[in-house]
């Protein structure tokens, strides 16, 4: 039935047999959460022999002889730079390894850039008044919360199939001195799962910003992420930036967060020489050394990168019957009623579902109150504002399937009554 097409007597009588089965799932007392990216328990029990990976004071050292066990190695660990360039597709030199939290090293980055000159002829982005940020939208909201906490005005860019609107960017950073950055996460992409096309990707290594201390910071969350047997490939920026002699551009950034232990991973950041060589002065006074012991860890556990590739495939195998869940729901209960439209990635943890307009707070409300807990409307643009009231993203990784089905069922009646209230 297609809402946008129906009489209103139809519409009506669609209304009260809804809401006779929305009261029906609210009166089952039901608990699911959608809310966030997070591994399930089967996801985090695949890492368990990463506690076993050091049995004994005798497997401390690292590859080049140092103890784990003690201070030192400002930039990580020999073993982990290896595994992570192979992951950003860089160089081991190029790649610094942190704490368990990516986003810690983003806010790092920013939070540097604020107080220090990039170069000798910049001045630190607090000197700035007026400071800007790029933000693709819908995006992530805590890189928002970065920017935002740093005070930048934050400059929405829509998101195309193939990535942020490139048109828009160029224009922009080429006009304006005080856009200093823009966030992105090129491969499945959060919300969306979309991944940048080597066009986009091309386009971003080849920017002219007016801001010589413009940068990317490109967050590859999800670089080994796949949820399906047809994965999508992302072009390296690092090489693209190498040809147009932008390598100081991008700043990309990911962690074993979702690979093993969510709360105890391993982050890493990879970049030019020149931008190391700033951030490494600020870790230099704020850290002697992170958690070489959980480095080693990840570095025995996976071996090499083949090893970790063949551990993201076991992730898949959990993950991609969840997202076929999500995507075959919304296709068999809202796919006619013309109120909604979603993406089906190929990868990563989420699904952005864009209901009818001016809905999706009511959406989230009323799946609330049914017990099923979604990310907050608005969440996916910068300052909670979406203008058109629409994206709400979907988190299908935690629950088990059987709970994700019950889940969407629930959503997609919510989403059905926030519409009909809309029309009727």
């Amino acid at each position: 039935m297609n809402y946008l097409n129906s009489e209103k007597d139809l519409l009506k009588k669609e209304q009260e047999s809804l809401k006779k089965l929305y009261e029906d799932y609210k009166g089952k007392g039901l608990s699911l959460n959608m809310a966030r990216g997070k591994p399930s328990p089967e996801q985090l029990d695949l890492s368990m022999h990463l506690l076993d990976a050091i049995p004994s004071s005798d497997e401390c050292k690292a590859a080049d002889g140092i103890d784990c066990r003690n201070y030192g190695e400002l930039e990580g660990i020999l073993e982990c730079r290896w595994l992570f360039a192979d992951i950003l597709q860089t160089k081991p030199e190029n790649v610094f390894i942190g704490g368990n939290s990516s986003l810690n090293m983003m806010f790092d980055v920013i939070s540097c850039f604020m107080t220090t000159p990039i170069y000798e002829d910049t001045t630190p982005w607090f000197n700035v008044p007026d400071r800007k940020f790029l933000c693709p939208v819908p995006g992530y909201d805590r890189h928002f919360g970065i920017t935002g906490y740093y005070g930048f005005e934050m400059i929405p860019v829509p998101m195309n199939e193939d990535g942020p609107d490139m048109d828009v960017v160029e224009k922009l950073v080429a006009e304006d001195d005080s856009i200093k950055g823009i966030w992105c996460v090129p491969k499945y992409s959060n919300p969306t799962g979309i991944t940048f096309s080597d066009e986009v990707v091309k386009r971003f290594a080849a920017l002219k910003p007016a801001a010589k201390d413009f940068r990317i910071m490109w967050d590859n969350a999800y670089a080994v992420h796949d949820a399906s047997d047809t994965p999508d490939t992302l072009l390296n920026i690092f090489d693209e930036c190498k040809k147009t002699g932008n390598e100081d551009l991008p700043i990309a950034f990911c962690s074993t967060s979702k690979i093993t232990f969510s709360g105890a991973g391993v982050s890493a950041m990879a970049t030019s020489p020149l931008n190391m060589k700033v951030l490494k002065e600020r870790y230099n006074y704020q850290t002697i050394g992170y958690d070489k012991i959980n480095m080693l860890r990840h570095a025995k556990f996976f071996k090499n990168y083949e090893g970790l590739l063949a551990h993201m495939e076991k992730h898949k195998n959990i993950l991609a019957p969840k997202f076929e869940t999500v995507v075959s729901k919304l296709n068999s209960e809202l796919g006619d009623t013309g109120i909604a439209q979603w993406t089906n990635p190929n990868g990563g943890y989420f699904v952005s579902v864009n209901v009818y307009n001016g809905t999706a707070k009511r959406v989230v409300e009323l799946c609330n109150e049914a017990g099923v807990t979604l990310t907050g409307a608005g969440a996916t643009y910068p300052n909670g504002n979406d203008p058109d009231d629409s994206n709400i993203r979907i988190a299908p990784s935690f629950p088990g399937v059987d709970e994700l089905s019950a889940a969407m069922d629930i959503f997609c009646v919510c989403a059905k009554l926030a519409a009909l209230e809309k029309l009727v």
